[in-house]
C-alpha cells in the first residue's frame, strides 16, 4: 500500500466494498486499502460512511478527510489532513 505525505497531511487510495454487514479496514486490493462499509452506494451514502469511519479510525474531525478523486466509483483517493505517514500507517496496520 502506498501513502503519500502532502503538505497537511496524507494521500492514499482506498477500494470500498459498500452494503457489508459491518464496516472495517479489510486488508489490501493491490496498491489500495479495502475497506468495507455497512451502507449502499445510493446517494452518496456509501461516501459518508467513510468519511465518517476514516474520520473515526484517524481521530480527527470529519472536515480533515477529503475524497479528492472517485466520488462516484468504487476506487477513491483519500486526502486525511493533520495526520502523519508514519500515524497513517499505524492505523492501517491490518494492511499488510
Amino acid at each position: 500500500m502506498r501513502i503519500n505525505t502532502t503538505e497537511t497531511g496524507v494521500r492514499f487510495t482506498v477500494r470500498v466494498q459498500p452494503r457489508a454487514s459491518r464496516s472495517e479496514i479489510a486488508g489490501a486490493h493491490g496498491e489500495a486499502v479495502r475497506i468495507r462499509v455497512t451502507a449502499a452506494p445510493v446517494d452518496g451514502d456509501a461516501n459518508q460512511e467513510l468519511v465518517g469511519f476514516l474520520a473515526k479510525r484517524f481521530r480527527v474531525p470529519k472536515s480533515n478527510v477529503h475524497i479528492v478523486k472517485g466520488e462516484r466509483g468504487r476506487d477513491k483517493v483519500v486526502e486525511i489532513e493533520g495526520v502523519s505517514e508514519d500515524g497513517a500507517r499505524r492505523l492501517l496496520d491490518v494492511v499488510r
